[in-house]
């Protein structure tokens, strides 16, 4: 196994932690907000998994596998648990004032860090570091090359073939970093606001799972290129809806922070 395959756990972790510091230093917000996102995310991780171990099987069966019906089906499932959960949260924090609008891009960003930092980026380094280590001892190193090359035959491959997996699989984390962060500060601008606008906007990012059968049939290449692309444009448009958002609170003389002080409302201790 080449240890080139460290690249991507190491770079996705400090990426998405990296940002999150460095919001935290740029923006001070509370750990309540992070909480809160990670409440929502985890909740619509545990509800997609429950779903799909009841239905998957039998959907798939059911349109004999037609990758647009699959598309549908994950797809959806991002809109409903992930980006739907994801203001359900995000309200139900608003209305204790314990989630302002100036926490918007945090509890993207919290969002983002769940998925790609700790669900997926902390284990696969770890499962790395475990099988190079036991690739590495003699007395191990049959028995697991076995086992790792059968399941995983791409850590085998020369640096030259390897690179442009490791690639695009960082293009792939940082498109979901994109997206998480994106649906996150759109659904607070919503929760915060009571504006609808925001969440109708939101709730197709989510739609971006449609992508996941299509995989095999167009190539990596291409489909990473596509989801970049798409996670892209979803987060120019939050971005550009709430610059306009924070434009008309300041030109109706509201305050932008969310409270009546300017300050963020006593929530669950500063972070």
């Amino acid at each position: 196994m080449d240890p080139l395959y460290f690249i991507t756990p190491i770079l996705v972790i400090c990426i998405t932690f990296g940002l999150v510091v460095y919001w935290r230093l740029k923006r001070r917000f509370t750990a309540g907000v992070l909480i809160y996102s990670f409440a929502a995310y985890f909740a619509a991780i545990i509800l997609k998994y429950v779903l799909q171990a009841l239905t998957l099987n039998s959907y798939a069966w059911f349109v004999s596998s037609n990758p647009y019906a699959l598309g549908a089906y994950f797809g959806a499932q991002t809109v409903v648990f992930e980006v739907f959960g994801a203001y359900l949260v995000a309200r139900y924090a608003a209305s204790r004032g314990t989630l302002l609008l100036m926490d918007a891009v945090a509890y993207g960003l919290g969002l983002a860090l769940w998925e790609n930092g700790v669900l997926i980026s902390i284990p696969l380094l770890i499962n790395y570091v475990a099988y190079y280590a036991l690739l590495s001892s003699p007395s191990t190193h049959g028995a697991v090359y076995t086992l790792v090359y059968t399941h995983y035959p791409q850590l085998f491959l020369p640096p030259a073939q390897a690179l442009p997996l490791i690639g695009f699989s960082v293009l792939e984390r940082i498109a979901s970093i994109m997206l998480h962060t994106a649906w996150g500060y759109l659904v607070v601008l919503a929760a915060t606001s009571n504006r609808k606008l925001y969440l109708y906007v939101a709730l197709p990012m989510g739609l971006a799972d449609f992508l996941v059968p299509f995989e095999g049939m167009i190539g990596l290449p291409i489909s990473e290129t596509t989801l970049f692309i798409i996670a892209s444009l979803f987060l120019t448009i939050a971005l550009i809806l709430g610059s306009k958002h924070k434009n008309t609170i300041a030109a109706e003389g509201e305050n932008p922070g969310g409270s009546p002080s300017g300050r963020p409302l006593s929530g669950l201790g500063q972070l």
